[in-house]
């Protein structure tokens, strides 16, 4: 590739912040994105847009996600603390621009699924919201949260109760087929990007090649 830019720690510091900050939340390329339901012990039900996602194992299934700084008021945080159940509701094409929109600062009595037009439903078996709307959802407890000190952000863990998902997304060896469903991606802090399968593809092995399945 001709015209690369090559930029070291040191000129970091010398970029505008918003742009800086820009910069290095693109670098991990795209990201799954959620939409976080809670609700508080007082009912007010809550949705956060969530970028950080991430698989932490399959048995127990337990997925993970980055708690920003709790230094100021975190609904989400503290919903979770409170309750001990959330949802994460995978994004879709129809969706994006309202679920853009629960990154707002919205006051503690007002409930961004009423502010960005979205849905709200529950289950029996857990307390937590889920989005009508989205094509993909998933139930959780809260299991552990782990502090990380280099910038006072937290990882917290949940182990999935249950889920939801359309029947023609899953495949006959289990495999979830979120392309299918609809499921988009994120990049950056702003950016929303529709998915396309290339292929899957055989388990790796040193003495058999690779070959499409």
């Amino acid at each position: 590739m001709k015209d690369i830019q090559h930029l070291v720690n040191s000129d970091f510091s010398k970029m505008e912040q918003r742009n800086r900050t820009r910069l290095i939340n693109s670098l991990s390329g795209f990201k799954s994105i959620n939409l976080c339901g809670t609700v508080s012990k007082d009912g007010v039900t809550n949705l956060s847009l969530i970028s950080s996602v991430v698989h932490i194992g399959a048995n127990p299934a337990l997925m993970g996600f980055i708690m920003r700084p709790v230094t100021v008021r975190r609904d989400t945080y503290n919903n979770i603390l409170e309750t001990g159940h959330y949802t994460f509701n995978h994004l879709n094409a129809e969706i994006y621009k309202k679920a853009h929109q629960t990154s707002a600062r919205y006051p503690i009595d007002v409930s961004e699924f009423e502010a960005a037009e979205l849905t709200e439903i529950f289950s029996d078996t857990i307390k937590a919201p889920y989005v009508a709307e989205s094509h993909v959802r998933i139930g959780l407890s809260f299991t552990q949260k782990i502090p990380i000190p280099l910038n006072d952000t937290v990882l917290m863990i949940g182990k999935v109760v249950e889920i939801f998902f359309p029947k023609t997304a899953l495949t006959e060896d289990g495999y979830l087929d979120i392309a299918a469903a609809g499921s988009i991606t994120s990049s950056g802090l702003d950016a929303y990007h529709r998915t396309q399968k290339l292929a899957r593809l055989s388990y790796a092995k040193t003495d058999k090649q690779i070959k499409v399945i």
